[in-house]
């Protein structure tokens, strides 16, 4: 069965063209029942996070696929072609390895991404879209990863884009400790933010949620205020500091509400990060004085600059992801004979059966027991033998050679003939 992996990551694709074709929790279970539906693959999971969207999927063709993901994306035909890569199964495989284990990630060795694939698997699972070789593959793709970091110093030293917006605010904010934070939000990128804000102990912390109830949960364990985004345009002004990263699909914040909460502080700093894809802030705010707007993508620069992972700890671990790669690849291959040894088992019964019923029809004839078990055994052995001898009569000289060659390694006759010697 075949087995591929088409998408697009940070390295190929800017933001504008990742946040068109991210897919929110709640949508990933109704797409894979989709494409399922469409019956392109035979196979498939979804991997959507803020830096990569990708497709793996078993028993179907890339064309029909990248065609389907612009089309659930409302997008036009072929445009998402210079961005999209397609990774065959023998790239597929370290490739899944690889991004588990934190190596294909905008934060070297980030441990967010074992969370993410691990909840592709169960969403293609609940979905019914998680086969055999999909399912062997995450499963895999997971024990390599956890070894990767077990056996490896790939995650002990990496910087989280949480602790990358803490650095870059301090370059605003001369103190953390006077500033008023808001986090919008409430998923584990924002709990990680609230970790990495709380331990400057800003001034104060508020959790703003669609509703209350969602935000309560992080407000409490962290010991910070609640409000609602419908609260946002008026209380907006109130806050130095914003971390956002919402699932949703349209902006949240925009130019126009950004301009009048400038003219509301006075013209005091407001710095916000956007950790969301979709953006939760209009891209074009970043054009206003005093609001300082920083996306996903540019915190990539402050990561880079406090990454201290040494190239031995990389090299080490890209090792470990080749050998396990190859293990997979010869299962993988050994499924491909599947059908064939199926189909081999299922012309032996039926020649057993059959062998079986005559030599009972010859006892129920009064034969001599060991003339019916020499004939049931001469009948098993006549036509098992006989495709074999018909193939090889049938064939010319060159291919009877080659399949003598097999014949005689299946069988070890060649061993034998040796020892008679």
């Amino acid at each position: 069965m075949s087995l591929y992996t088409l998408g697009l990551d940070h390295t190929t694709a800017p933001l504008d063209v990742r946040e068109k074709v991210a897919f929110a929790p709640d949508t990933v279970n109704a797409a894979l029942r989709d494409l399922a539906a469409t019956g392109r693959v035979g196979e498939a999971a979804i991997l959507s996070t803020p830096t990569r969207t990708e497709v793996y999927f078993a028993g179907g063709e890339p064309a029909p696929v990248a065609q389907w993901l612009e089309g659930v994306h409302g997008l036009p035909e072929a445009s998402l072609a210079p961005y999209v890569y397609t990774l065959p199964r023998d790239r597929a495989v370290p490739h899944a390895f690889r991004v588990a284990s934190g190596l294909g990630s905008m934060v070297l060795g980030e441990p967010q991404i074992m969370g993410q694939v691990k909840q592709a698997m169960r969403t293609a699972e609940a979905a019914g879209s998680l086969g055999l070789i999909l399912d062997r593959l995450f499963t895999r793709t997971l024990e390599v990863a956890h070894d990767v970091r077990t056996r490896t110093d790939i995650g002990s030293t990496s910087v989280s884009m949480a602790a990358a917006a803490v650095t870059l605010a301090q370059r605003i904010f001369p103190s953390i400790a006077t500033q008023h934070v808001l986090l919008v939000g409430s998923g584990e990128m924002i709990e990680l933010a609230a970790q990495h804000f709380l331990a400057r102990q800003p001034r104060s912390v508020t959790v703003a949620n669609r509703t209350l109830e969602r935000g309560r949960s992080l407000a409490s364990r962290s010991g910070a205020a609640e409000m609602t985004l419908n609260e946002l345009p008026d209380r907006l002004r109130e806050f130095d500091i914003v971390v956002t990263c919402t699932a949703s699909s349209l902006p949240i914040i925009g130019k126009g509400l950004l301009e009048r909460v400038v003219k509301q502080r006075k013209h005091a700093p407001i710095f916000i990060v956007d950790l969301g894809v979709p953006r939760d802030v209009e891209a074009e705010a970043a054009d206003l004085d005093d609001v300082f707007l920083y996306s996903l993508d540019d915190l990539v620069v402050i990561v880079r600059e406090n990454q201290t992972i040494r190239d031995g700890a990389v090299q080490q671990a890209e090792a470990m992801i080749a050998d396990q790669a190859s293990a997979f690849l010869r299962w993988l291959d050994g499924r491909a004979i599947v059908p064939t040894i199926e189909a081999l088992s299922s012309h032996h019964e039926t020649v057993r059966a059959a062998e079986l019923a005559r030599a009972r029809a010859m006892l129920a004839r009064g034969a001599d027991p060991e003339a019916a078990l020499a004939a049931l055994a001469q009948g098993i052995t006549r036509e098992l033998l006989a495709p074999t001898v018909a193939a090889l009569n049938a064939v010319g000289d060159a291919e009877r050679a080659q399949l003598a060659a097999a014949l005689q390694r299946l069988y070890g006759l060649a061993t034998r003939r040796d020892d008679a010697l």
